[in-house]
């Protein structure tokens, strides 16, 4: 007799990007255009404190601050850790210490790397310089990490105006996470379900909710949800969105906007799923629409929903899944 062989473990790189563009106030431009300049600034609160990075409202008081004041580029470490294995776009290629850096003159610490040969040469309260980027464009960057020193301490924070020629007014923020993602037992079989154009979702043996897309266990009854359950295809627009606003992944699809975003109660579901509807001017769509899956040739998902032509579905059918 031969032993069945383990289903396939289902995995994918996944990325979460979202760069946009932040306007500076006064205190982060000074900031970041002295950070251009080779210099570091911060604030100095009602009681004296000089913050490092600056920020805009005492975090105690919540009053505004507008004190700018340089410090040094010199400091002491106040805590660390090892990175040896440096990700992609961080502040070094080769294995470093993330440190908290108190700069002479500040009373609160900065974050950033220290390149150092490994983790025997990194200590709390070692002493440490700023080694500044060969190219300055006004960024956290500009900081290219910090190095050991053994140099004379800085002085005393002096005032600054803040004033600067051409000053830094405006940052893209990149926010990117990479990860890979592997699916339990419950999301690969509605994964290979819907690769044969069939939804499947599974239901609590205690409260008999039908989960689309399924999740292992009921997250009101907290038991497993073993029962497996096809639902759909056709379905009921419980709310929806227009988008106004085009995404890359939307223009790589060749989608227009304005276009459509709804939940979607599949007939026999326990709660809604979300989906883009076609095939509808986007200002007929409405609550109640009865809607079903279009599948494009090879495709692993249903591209979209379109109008079944059945009649609207009475509001009290679907008032419980919105």
């Amino acid at each position: 007799m031969t032993a069945a062989s383990p289903p396939e473990i289902l995995r994918a790189p996944l990325i979460v990007e979202f760069p946009f563009t932040r306007s500076l106030g006064p205190v982060q431009s000074a900031f970041l255009t002295g950070l251009r300049e080779g210099l570091v600034l911060g604030v100095k609160t009602s009681d004296g404190k000089v913050m490092v990075p600056p920020v805009e409202y005492d975090p105690v008081t919540a009053e505004e601050i507008r004190e700018l004041v340089e410090v040094g580029a010199t400091g002491t470490v106040t805590t660390w850790a090892w990175n040896d294995r440096p990700r992609p776009q961080q502040p070094l290629d080769t294995p470093f210490a993330w440190v908290l850096v108190t700069l002479d003159g500040a009373d609160t610490a900065l974050l950033h790397a220290l390149d150092a040969p490994g983790p025997d040469a990194v200590r709390t309260g070692m002493r440490v310089r700023v080694r500044w980027a060969a190219e300055r464009t006004g960024a956290i960057t500009d900081i290219a990490c910090f190095e050991p020193y053994d140099g004379p301490a800085g002085g005393e924070a002096v005032p600054h105006d803040g004033d600067f020629a051409d000053a830094v007014t405006g940052i893209v923020a990149e926010a990117r996470l990479d990860y890979v993602y592997s699916p339990g037992r419950a999301q690969t079989g509605y994964i290979n379900a819907l690769s044969e154009r069939r939804t499947v979702g599974e239901r609590c043996p205690s409260c008999h909710k039908v989960y689309v897309p399924p999740r292992g266990a009921c997250p009101t009854c907290g038991v497993a949800t073993t029962d497996r359950v096809e639902v759909g295809p056709a379905g009921t627009v419980t709310t929806y969105c227009i988008v106004n606003i085009k995404a890359a992944h939307t223009a790589n699809l060749g989608i227009e906007v304005p276009y459509v975003y709804a939940h979607i109660a599949l007939d026999g579901a326990g709660l809604a799923l979300h989906g883009r509807i076609g095939g509808i001017p986007y200002d007929e769509v409405r609550m109640g629409l009865r809607v079903e899956p279009v599948w494009t040739e090879g495709g692993r998902y249903p591209d979209h929903y379109r109008p079944t032509g059945e009649p609207d579905a009475d509001y009290d059918v679907y008032k419980e899944l919105i």
